[in-house]
């Protein structure tokens, strides 16, 4: 239930996230898919196949470090996402970055960040030939008018952003059928 409103109507062909951050509990809540714990994050099957693999924060320089990529060559800082995942079928790394506001804050100017953590993550992944799209999981306190700028430019940078809701088709990954 949202605060104030009541729950979205897309819940069959997408994650509705509704205040909660975690992306493998949700998806273990959808029919047909399943996850598994294992060295490097997450694996992610829908009907028993490997589908995509999740990697949060610190897990995706765990997982660089198993690919031979050293990422302190490419990039001066570390960037820490709150989940990459990776969709085998299409070879695209998805970041996933949830801003949860409530009051005013400084989250209002991170939003105009994602061109140049985009082109960040685009530098680190470029030996691995995988390609990189970056979004926004965001509140409904974003839908306020004075949001409209900043929103309009993420979108001109080619980054993406949904409310509290991830098509799951945008990303690759297969819908489950329902009855």
């Amino acid at each position: 239930m949202k605060k104030g409103g009541i729950g979205g109507g897309n819940t069959k062909t997408g994650i509705n996230f509704e205040g909660k951050t975690d992306f493998i509990n949700l998806l273990d809540n959808l029919p047909g898919y399943s996850t598994k714990k294992v060295e490097i994050g997450y694996e992610i099957f829908f009907r028993n196949e490997l589908v995509a693999q999740s990697f949060k924060k610190y897990d995706f320089y765990k997982f660089l470090n198993s690919k031979s990529i050293e990422w302190q060559k490419i990039v001066s800082k570390r960037l820490l996402p709150d989940d990459a995942i990776y969709v085998i079928h299409n070879n695209i790394l998805y970041i996933l970055e949830m801003k949860y506001q409530e009051v005013g804050g400084s989250v209002d100017e991170k939003l105009q960040t994602c061109d140049f953590k985009i082109k960040q993550y685009k530098k680190i992944m470029s030996q691995l030939n995988i390609d990189i799209k970056y979004i926004y999981i965001l509140n409904d306190w974003f839908r306020k008018d004075c949001y409209k700028d900043v929103l309009d430019y993420v979108i001109s940078v080619d980054c993406q952003y949904y409310f509290e809701y991830l098509p799951l088709q945008k990303i690759g990954l297969p819908v489950p059928k329902t009855n």
